[in-house]
């Protein structure tokens, strides 16, 4: 099978480089956010996850590497958004949900433990989901909404947050003279780089993407993989994609998920042109799906 050579882009100056912002709680003190690229930065160990009496996740066992870009495939209802919201828990907020055993871990901190803060967690954690969903407020506001509730005041701190994290998501040209404009009034695909650049402004160090794409058309979802490969000079980058295109072309670790299960794991390259599992070689030869 012959896939697209991912596209080659890049990278801007722009850029920013995360700064820890967790305060002092024990996820915090974990680690500084300028982790090495060959870092385990989050480590998934015999993960079964519940809704209710069943079963979305079976022993799950996954590593994701520092400032990488790691993509979840596999058929809808496989589990991949499921294990994807465990990351910065938002699955605590759907009723009857719970970890039936196993760990995650970031920076060897275990996110479930009771002390952890969850929403210095989802600080840290950030995530842009397949709907892009701007605050019905300006462009400016949108950016500096999650800064504001940490206390930060001063509008010089604010302006410079605002277009260093706009001119991130490759957006800052576009809307440089709208700032004050409604963030709603932007097209598909700039509300969506608008809510990446509104993650990124709190300047987690993982970003977690659901099906960022989903909803784009061509030209605007070739601009969010290029921010993606972007992004991941300083960021860790996990994905969740029904494209396998996409999956090849932005990632450096794929992961295939069936039924609730892990079936295989591995450098993108390997899993779409030589893969490991009989499943896997169906899947991404589109025998099934």
């Amino acid at each position: 099978m012959v896939i697209a050579d991912p596209l080659s882009m890049d990278t801007r100056s722009s850029v920013p480089t995360p700064r820890p912002t967790m305060g002092t709680s024990s996820l915090a003190t974990a680690g500084d956010s300028s982790a090495p690229a060959s870092e385990i930065l989050i480590d998934i160990e015999h993960l079964d996850f519940f809704y209710g009496a069943s079963q979305a996740l079976h022993d799950i066992t996954l590593q994701v590497e520092a400032k990488k870009a790691t993509a979840l495939i596999g058929p809808s209802g496989c589990g991949k958004s499921t294990l994807l919201r465990c990351l910065n828990r938002m699955n605590d907020l759907i009723d009857g949900t719970r970890i039936g055993r196993g760990t995650i871990k970031i920076r060897d901190v275990e996110i479930n433990g009771r002390d952890i803060d969850v929403i210095e967690l989802r600080k840290r954690v950030g995530m842009v989901f397949q709907k892009s969903n701007p605050f019905p407020k300006s462009i400016y506001e949108n950016i500096t909404y999650g800064l504001r509730l940490q206390g930060v005041k001063t509008k010089a701190q604010l302006d410079e947050v605002v277009e260093r994290s706009l001119r991130a998501a490759a957006l800052w040209d576009e809307v440089k003279d709208r700032l004050h404009a409604s963030g709603l009034g932007l097209s598909g695909g700039q509300q969506q780089r608008l809510c990446i650049a509104r993650a990124i402004a709190v300047e987690p160090e993982i970003i977690l993407m659901d099906e960022p794409c989903s909803a784009l058309d061509p030209i605007a979802t070739a601009k969010v993989e290029e921010l993606i490969h972007e992004l991941k000079t300083n960021f860790t980058i996990v994905i969740v994609t029904h494209n396998m295109q996409q999956a090849a072309r932005c990632s450096d670790r794929t992961a295939f998920f069936y039924m609730g299960r892990l079936v295989e794991y591995a450098e993108t390259r390997t899993i779409f042109m030589n893969p490991g599992n009989p499943q896997t070689e169906a899947y991404v030869s589109g025998r099934f799906g």
